[in-house]
């Protein structure tokens, strides 16, 4: 969960350079956010996400920790809370390890590498974080919440979470975050 919550707070725009470097910058923030977060603090302490920094990130760092059948994911931050996330999903993948073959079971029709992107809001309170969902496509048609939590039950199974999330599910933030701010193109971290 804590990668989709990452994914799902990243973010892109068709203008933004993706650069190793940026990855790099990214990477050293987590590093920082982790490190605070056994500190004690008289006040916030606020560290600074730009959507650059995620979307290299993703591209060139995040690739080990990508669950099979999900590639390219990508994020744009629209701010107010809303964020739009998309990734190329193997429905193969998906097919093979959960399809009950039902004759009603959609993952039972499609094939291929296909596009899935949602929008929706991030909220955050007291440590824990929620996902409003607005909208879901699969190649750019529209999808029921239920194909789109099927599949993000899918890619969450763990070891430690073997019966994976839903979009639904309230989750927990890493490393003592208290609350993120999603603003137009970067997120903001308050430990």
């Amino acid at each position: 969960m804590r990668l989709l919550a990452a994914i799902a707070l990243a973010g892109s725009l068709a203008s933004d350079v993706l650069t190793p470097q940026l990855a790099d910058a990214f990477e050293r923030k987590i590093v920082l956010v982790q490190a605070q977060a056994g500190e004690k603090a008289a006040r916030d302490r606020a560290v600074t996400f730009s959507q650059a920094e995620t979307n290299s990130y993703l591209k060139f760092n995040a690739g080990s920790l990508l669950p099979t059948g999900l590639t390219q994911p990508e994020v744009t931050l629209l701010g107010k809370g809303r964020v739009s996330a998309k990734a190329i999903v193997d429905l193969d993948v998906v097919r093979q390890k959960q399809s009950s073959g039902a004759w009603l079971d959609p993952t039972s029709y499609l094939t291929g590498k296909l596009e899935v992107s949602a929008t929706g809001h991030v909220v955050t309170w007291d440590g824990k974080g929620k996902v409003e969902l607005e909208t879901a496509y699969l190649s750019g048609l529209p999808i029921p919440r239920s194909f789109l939590n099927q599949m993000v039950n899918f890619f969450t199974r763990t070891a430690d979470n073997p019966k994976g999330s839903t979009v639904d599910d309230t989750f927990e933030l890493p490393a003592s975050i208290r609350r993120i701010d999603v603003e137009q193109s970067r997120f903001i971290t308050h430990q």
